[in-house]
């Protein structure tokens, strides 16, 4: 295979990349471009740019650093995702201790939105007279990873009707978050090695081909200049990649 072929298969690859990672910015109305279509256009002149029997080589390059990104997206999302649980857990004490104190429930939500933004549509909801619970489900149905707060709207919907005390309600309602925090710590934590795992055996066909070179082969003509070697490539990424998001999506469903 012409290094010429791999260069240009790189590329391509690089500017799959750049436009993936790129924040838009914003035109017209307000509305933000949308990289994807760069994205396509690219791709398009790279292949017609690509000799016919080197179009293959950069088609499955491109392929290979799409299914990267997507898993490195998936990725930040889970970890974005396992922060807000994180941080509702807090919140949720946070507003148990300053209902406990005997603050009113509308300067305890103020304080508590204070400290984390994403919950200033509950607060403003209290200020105005609206459904707070509504509101505290609204929250946890948009904002990834902060499902838990339904348990919070259930409380206060609960103590609303009931009249029972809002801050004994809202501290069960943390405690018991607290503990399926540790819990899923702690499967988080047998997930780790899973995961580690699965990337070195994504690594060990790369060590093999290096090694195939070491000594004396030539494995990269064969994968690289050959229709079976393509076919086998394109076959073992698909296949390593499956295995890496099976993985992720595991590990995406421990966060509620």
């Amino acid at each position: 295979m012409p290094a010429g072929a791999v260069l240009w298969a790189g590329a391509l690859a690089g500017i799959a990349v750049a436009l993936l990672a790129w924040s838009p910015p914003m035109i017209g109305r307000g509305r933000p471009a949308d990289p994807r279509w760069l994205l396509a256009a690219a791709v398009a002149v790279g292949v017609a740019r690509l000799p016919m029997r080197w179009s293959p080589v950069g088609l499955i390059a491109l392929g290979a650093v799409l299914g990267g990104v997507r898993l490195w997206r998936a990725r930040r999302a889970r970890v974005a995702a396992t922060a807000v649980a994180g941080r509702v857990v807090e919140i949720c004490e946070q507003l148990a201790a300053e209902l406990a104190s005997g603050q009113p429930p509308g300067l305890a939500l103020d304080r508590c939105a204070g400290e984390w933004p994403p919950l200033a549509p509950v607060a403003a909801a209290f200020r105005v007279g609206a459904d707070v619970p509504s509101a505290w489900r609204s929250l946890a149905a948009q904002l990834p990873g902060a499902a838990d707060l339904r348990l919070v709207a259930a409380a206060w919907q609960v103590s609303s009707r009931t009249g029972q005390g809002l801050a004994s309600a809202i501290d069960r309602v943390a405690l018991d978050l607290r503990a399926a925090a540790g819990t899923r710590q702690v499967v988080a934590g047998e997930l780790a090695s899973a995961r580690a795992t699965a990337r070195m055996v994504g690594l060990l066909p790369v060590a093999a081909l290096a090694m195939g070179s070491g000594v004396g082969g030539d494995p990269w003509s064969f994968l690289l200049g050959t229709p079976i070697g393509l076919g086998s490539l394109a076959l073992g990424l698909v296949f390593g990649w499956v295995g890496l998001a099976w993985i992720e999506r595991i590990a995406a469903g421990v966060v509620p």
